[in-house]
């Protein structure tokens, strides 16, 4: 076998293990040629692609908890270069948190690829097998709208591998290009998707639509970004979407499902599989030495500055941060955590959404938790309809949106029977972009959106300087807005380039 790194597209995995709405059937290594007969076929390819997302070397941790750690938000009590790096934004090519992510996006994309062309040996009815084409379609969107985001242009292969050597020899596709192509793809989706599905881990029009939506926003197209989030909003009934109640519903396992609020999900089934298709973020972010579930790691902790400067009556802090824990068999508040004695114990609050609720099914430490992770939400879309509205002068929506998100905030809930309480006020005036990305940091706290704020509004000199919230990053740069592209990738093929700084 050639030594490509690129022949790992050829596995594209299809086993299915750990998306608990997802087909579970095992099926092997596949081709095109020769399995797909059936609409329920396609439907075990897409399944199979999906199923990508919650492996280990994605969001069940080390994307995650990249996308965590580069952020202004979270602060590292580990001492393992590669997530030192991530924090300190000295990344190099042969991070794994690089490399991991970058292999499995694309294994994903390949699976995604397979469930395409082979849909074509289907004889079905358009009305009976394009729904299903189309969450293959979102799948590579998806996949690809994370390795841009990253990376800026990467090679875009969006056809099976037959010829290993000349698609291991890919150049990088630029970014607008493959910007351009992830939105044919979600417009693809959004034409055939049904409205709703029987999970949220499963694409339906809205999230199609919710993503075109983000894309645009992060491409700057202010006006395509407002017109396909209000799409969203003025159909939330026929798509039954809306704001959950109580926020604490969206971070507990054993409500989720419930909920409204989620748009589009992946899905853990409560398994510590073989193929590592579980999720580790519960114990990466929860307390050293605490009784509740055994106790986290202390790896990826706020610092006091992010609580400090939230504001106490704003239930989204509480339902978001853990003040308090038990150790040793006593209740200490957030300034004794280190009576753990461990070296990484932090006396900061810590990381609540994950860990607090778990669901039944978790494991030693909070592993292999029953968690939907929201990718995207209701709330978001409001918030993206809030920003495109500033941009494009429409202060009257962008009011209305983001006073919907914050009234949510004050009503309390169920978390220690929290009261409503007068914050966060509405906002009133003009409301600028800084205003719309406050409200996101806050709203969308810790689930791994922040960093992509910080780089699609290029925020790092402010946010990243001694005023910031977890102090100078001395070792940021422009160039660190992208990751390098994965070192032993460019040693194979000779036409990749690196990005700058790298």
């Amino acid at each position: 076998m050639k030594n490509y790194k690129i022949l790992l597209l050829l596995l594209i995995g299809l086993s299915i293990i750990g998306c608990s709405d997802l087909e579970e059937e095992p099926v092997g290594l596949l081709s095109p040629d020769g399995f797909f007969t059936t609409t329920q076929d396609i439907q075990t390819a897409v399944d199979g692609a999906l199923t990508h997302a919650i492996n280990e070397e994605i969001w069940g941790r080390k994307l995650s908890i990249a996308l965590l750690l580069r952020s202004d938000m979270v602060n590292l009590q580990s001492t393992q270069t590669r997530r030192v790096e991530m924090n300190m934004h000295t990344i190099t090519g042969d991070n794994e948190m690089v490399y991991d992510p970058w292999t499995r996006m694309y294994l994903g994309i390949a699976a995604a690829n397979n469930a395409i062309a082979g849909a074509e040996s289907v004889s079905a009815e358009e009305e009976v097998k394009n729904p299903v084409i189309a969450q293959a379609y979102f799948a590579r969107a998806f996949y690809y709208f994370h390795l841009v985001r990253q990376f800026g242009g990467v090679p875009y292969i969006d056809t099976p591998v037959t010829d290993a050597e000349a698609t291991g020899s890919l150049s990088r596709t630029p970014a607008d290009e493959v910007y351009a192509k992830i939105i044919a793809d979600l417009e693809y989706a959004k034409t055939w998707l049904p409205n709703t599905q029987s999970s949220r881990g499963i694409p339906a029009k809205s999230a199609a639509s919710s993503y075109l939506a983000l894309v645009y926003l992060t491409m700057g197209e202010y006006q395509k970004a407002y017109d396909e989030a209000k799409e969203v909003i003025d159909n939330k009934g026929t798509y039954n979407l809306d704001l959950d109640p109580d926020f604490q519903t969206l971070f507990d396992a054993t409500k989720i499902d419930a909920s409204l609020e989620p748009i589009f999900a992946l899905d853990y089934n409560n398994v510590e599989a073989p193929n590592n298709a579980y999720d580790q973020i519960a114990p990466m972010t929860g307390i050293r030495g605490d009784a509740l579930h055994g106790g986290g790691w202390s790896v990826a902790v706020p610092t006091l500055a992010v609580y400090d400067t939230w504001s106490a009556g704003d239930y989204r802090r509480i339902v978001s941060l853990q003040e308090e824990a038990t150790i040793g068999g006593n209740v200490v508040t957030y300034h004794n955590f280190d009576v753990s004695g461990h070296v990484h114990a932090a006396n900061n609050p810590y990381i609540a959404k994950y860990i607090r609720f778990p669901g039944p099914f978790a494991r030693g430490n909070a592993r292999a938790t029953s968690h939907n992770y929201s990718m995207i939400r209701y709330a978001e879309v409001l918030l993206i309809a809030a920003e495109a509205a500033v941009e494009i002068g429409n202060n009257s929506e962008a009011t209305t949106y983001i006073n919907q998100v914050r009234a949510r905030a004050r009503a309390g809930g169920s978390w220690k029977n929290t009261p409503p309480s007068t914050v966060p006020a509405n906002i009133t005036g003009t409301v600028t972009v800084a205003d719309v990305l406050e409200e996101r940091r806050l709203e969308l706290a810790f689930e791994c959106k922040r960093w992509y704020d910080i780089a699609r509004r290029q925020l790092g000199a402010g946010v990243f300087s001694a005023s910031g919230l977890e102090g100078a990053k001395p070792f940021f740069t422009s160039d660190d807005y992208l990751m390098p592209i994965p070192g032993d990738e460019i040693e194979r093929n000779p036409n990749l380039t690196q990005n700058p700084g790298y």
